[in-house]
Order: C-alpha cells, then structure tokens, then sequence
C-alpha cells in the first residue's frame, strides 16, 4: 500500500494524521502505546530492530535501524507524524549513546523531514534535568542532564527546535519521568506515567493542531510532582491516574536523605559512579 503525507495544515482544527510511524515499537513503552493506539489511526507503521510478531488490523510491521539513514527514509515515507521511541534507554558509553541516541534521533528527524512528514513526538526523559533539586520546575528551565543519556534528550531537544526553526517540522518532546505499571519507589509519588496515560499523552502530541515546537512534562496526574503542566492545555492531556494513590505502598521505599539519588530529580542517574549498562572500566 502507497500513502502520502496529509496536506493539511497542522494548524488547521481538521488536522488529523491517518499514517503514524512508531519507533522503538518493541519496547516497554512502544508495546503499551502499540495497544493503546490500535484503531486510532488509519495505518499504524512499527519499526524495530527486533522482532514485532504479527501484524494486527490497521498495522504495518519493519524491522529498520535508527542508526541507518537509508533505512529511516524507507521506514518514514508516505507518513503524516512520527513518535519517536528508540534508542538506548539508560546510561551507557558515550560512544554508543552518541551512535544510536544522537546520530539515531538526527537520522529519524533529517529522514521525517525528506518524506515530508508533518510532526514529531520525540521521547525525551526527566534525565535531561536530572540535576535540578526536587522541587516544583518549568519546561522553560535549562537543561541540566544528569547522564549521557540525558545529553541525548538535551541534544534531541534542540535538534527538534532547530527543524521547527528552520524548515517548520513540529516537534513536540515528551520528557518522560518514571514508565511503570504502578509506583514501585517513593520516588515515583512524583515521577510515575501510568501506561493508559503515556498513550494519551502521546496521542495528544500526534493529533493537536498547531503546536509549532514544545516540551511538555511525561508524567500522570500525581499530586506532588516535581514538573509544571506546561503545554498539557496547548494538547489536551488530561492525565487519569495519580501516583498518590499508591502512597501507602511505597512511602517507605527510599535510601539516605543525604544522597545525590535522593537529592535530586534524576534520582540514580545523578550519582557520580552510575554505569547503567555501560561496563565499569
């Protein structure tokens, strides 16, 4: 089946993308967002590098690498929007995270922009803060990234804002908190994104009209998080669930007031002598 991008203004209240690329599709969020969106839009397009099973009704399935220039092209065409998913999804060697994170997110969005697409929903991460205090912030505070990976969101970001600046692509970035089926650590009463809300949010960046390039905060409706709805208006996110819910569950689950983890919103990340799945040397 050949398709071509929409002609409709983004900014027009009739936007509505029919044909959605999804990468990172067989990951823990890419699965939740796969069953979450089934019917919401004409052709759902998975793309991975690993095995996605089989297609179900309004799918289509590719396995291509975000570190392939030439296999982007292929994924994105005939494509309204993208939500961007893949790449490395914890701390590592700078080296792979510049190969995959960095040069994988410039390769989606140079590709998304040949193919003519319209939008972008990228998965950015409250890593690309990591360092601020656990306190209330704005989407317009500066990045402080506690990580490589969060360096990758960072540069993500701005590699997003600079397409909208210069050749009009609308981005949106979701910094994403803590993706879970429930709380599992105090520090998720202000991080968690619930898996029904993560697809709404998602959705939201996809389908709004006009949004022109914005960043927004990934997490549900918890009473005491530590990011501003900033821009949720602007999508229509309306988050349902609340992490407080399960605060009796896990209050207890915390380490040393005093440390880096329990200082800051990164949390681990934030720890000088944090590997996450790069080797110590």
């Amino acid at each position: 089946m050949t398709l071509s991008p929409s002609h409709t203004d983004t900014s027009s209240p009739n936007w509505q993308p029919q044909r959605v690329l999804l990468t990172g599709a067989s990951g823990h969020i890419g699965r939740a967002l796969r069953e979450h969106l089934q019917g919401h839009y004409q052709l759902l397009r998975l793309c991975d590098i690993t095995d996605l099973g089989e297609a179900q009704e309004g799918e289509e399935l590719i396995q291509a690498d975000i570190t392939n220039l030439d296999q982007m092209r292929a994924a994105v065409q005939g494509m309204d929007a993208v939500i961007h998913l893949a790449g490395i999804p914890n701390e590592h060697r700078y080296e792979e995270i510049r190969r995959v994170n960095i040069d994988g997110t410039y390769n989606v969005l140079q590709a998304a922009l040949e193919a003519g697409v319209r939008r972008v929903a990228f998965a950015s991460s409250i890593h690309a803060v990591g360092y601020y205090p656990r306190e209330l912030i704005g989407m317009d505070a500066p990045p402080r990234p506690d990580s490589y990976y969060g360096l990758s969101k960072v540069f993500g970001e701005g590699l997003g804002s600079m397409y909208h600046d210069r050749y009009g692509l609308e981005f949106v970035s979701v910094r994403i908190n803590s993706f879970l089926p429930r709380p599992s650590e105090a520090r998720n009463l202000a991080t968690w994104l619930s898996p029904r809300d993560a697809a709404q949010l998602f959705r939201r960046a996809v389908d709004a009209p006009g949004v022109g390039y914005l960043v927004v905060a990934g997490i549900s409706n918890n009473s005491n998080r530590w990011m501003k709805p900033d821009g949720w208006d602007i999508l229509g996110y309306h988050p349902e669930d609340n992490a407080a819910d399960y605060t009796d569950e896990v209050i207890h689950k915390k380490g040393d007031h005093n440390s880096r983890t329990e200082q800051h919103q990164g949390g681990i990340f934030t720890e000088p002598d944090y590997v996450g799945l790069a080797q110590k040397p």
